[in-house]
């Protein structure tokens, strides 16, 4: 128990600070901190009974070369729970728990926490609600946890924590307040929510996106490092050749200081070094590095600028120019999902998800049937659209 190591005393004045203090103050008790393969055993039990259940993760991507679930935080109607995904080498026993149909899992901003979990630890998801989701399908214009939990339940969540390194141990007590707050309103949250798409008749809408949002799979494209660096694409033949061998020394520094890319030198400084190309330290400035990168790196950029200079030429990937007709296509459908949204009150990518506007354009479909299997698991925006889209189409 979390209780245990700092008392419930301090956890209480830890809550309460959290809390709008023109509104009552319901103390919560401490949440059970989860770090031995029988306390998850336990409450794999616990969660397997529950209908539904709030769920939320945290990462270190800011501090580690290689980001990893730090912290796995649970929410029933009667107890929180931090889960260490740090000191438990096994977590299938909630592998069942999140692909269980009759479980509602709750998320806030739920893709990127599918992601982690199921690269970390290979999860599969069914049945979820996403109270972001479920508030942008609403059309608020802040749909940040902290600003809704301000305006439902006048809690006032210390940002700071945000961008904590969750790797570290041991996590202070106002860290892992912040992190049990992630989940112990969502359960809540999630029938206010349900209630007011109800009340627009956009709740077959949400439970379309949140069974989508279950098959996200995070999995890189396979590009080369200085493809994902803005602006390489307009560079000269010299000048690519130099950032690929930049890309590469900085990621082997990344992996020795495991440190992230961005903390050992930042896209747009590799750009200005590509572009300047020094010859010696007096130029490392005018490339833009700081004194202590020219300090710790100097030579090391430098070798990789001279191998730049005398390799030879990036392969650059053969990229087609879509047809005028498909272009076509593609802006009548973003000019109209544009204007749908509007009306709406939503932003555009509620209307029509990206993912199905870039296929729709490319297979140009002629009639229902061929625009339904463009369009899988989305029978609310079939039928609210489909005339519309086939009828642009057809111009």
């Amino acid at each position: 128990m979390i209780c245990e190591r700092f008392g419930d005393s301090k956890f209480r004045d830890l809550c309460e600070k959290q809390y709008n203090h023109s509104m009552p103050f319901r103390p919560l008790p401490p949440p059970d901190w989860i770090a031995t393969p029988a306390t998850l055993d336990k409450l794999a039990g616990e969660l397997s009974r529950q209908p539904r259940l709030a769920v939320d993760t945290e990462s270190n991507s800011l501090h580690a070369y290689r980001e990893q679930v730090c912290l796995i935080q649970f929410s029933t109607p009667e107890r929180d729970y931090l889960l260490d995904p740090l000191k438990l080498d096994d977590l299938s026993p909630l592998a069942p728990i999140f692909a269980d149909l009759r479980i509602e899992k709750i998320f806030h901003a739920a893709e990127y926490d599918i992601i982690t979990l199921k690269r970390d630890f290979g999860f599969s998801f069914a049945n979820i609600f996403d109270t972001m989701q479920a508030a942008r399908i609403l059309g608020y214009k802040q749909v940040g946890l902290d600003s809704i939990l301000a305006e439902k339940f006048g809690v006032v969540v210390d940002k700071r924590y945000q961008k904590a390194n969750w790797g570290q141990r041991p996590l202070s007590p106002d860290e892992l307040n912040y992190a049990r707050l992630d989940t112990h309103y969502l359960l809540e949250l999630r029938d206010l929510l349900q209630a007011e798409l109800e009340e627009v008749d956009r709740w077959r809408l949400a439970r379309e996106e949140f069974g989508r949002i279950c098959q996200v799979n995070g999995h890189a494209n396979g590009c080369a490092a200085w493809q994902r660096v803005r602006g390489a694409q307009e560079f000269t033949d010299r000048e690519l050749a130099i950032l690929q061998e930049l890309c590469r020394w900085r990621e082997g520094q990344a992996k020795r200081m495991n440190r992230p890319l961005f903390k050992v030198i930042s896209n747009k400084t590799l750009v200005n070094i590509a572009q300047v190309k020094p010859q010696g330290y007096e130029h490392l400035e005018a490339a833009g590095l700081t004194s202590r990168q020219i300090n710790l790196f100097a030579s090391d950029i430098l070798t990789a600028v001279r191998r730049g200079m005398q390799a030879r030429p990036v392969q650059r990937p053969s990229v087609l120019r879509p047809d005028e007709s498909f272009l076509r296509r593609l802006d009548a459908l973003r000019q109209w999902r544009k204007s749908a949204a509007k009306k709406l009150g939503v932003e555009s990518d509620v209307v029509l998800p990206r993912p199905f506007m870039q296929i729709i354009a490319e297979k140009n479909p002629k009639n229902l049937e061929t625009l339904a299997a463009l369009m899988p698991d989305s029978p609310w925006r079939l039928e609210e659209y489909s005339a519309k889209i086939l009828e642009l189409l057809e111009k």
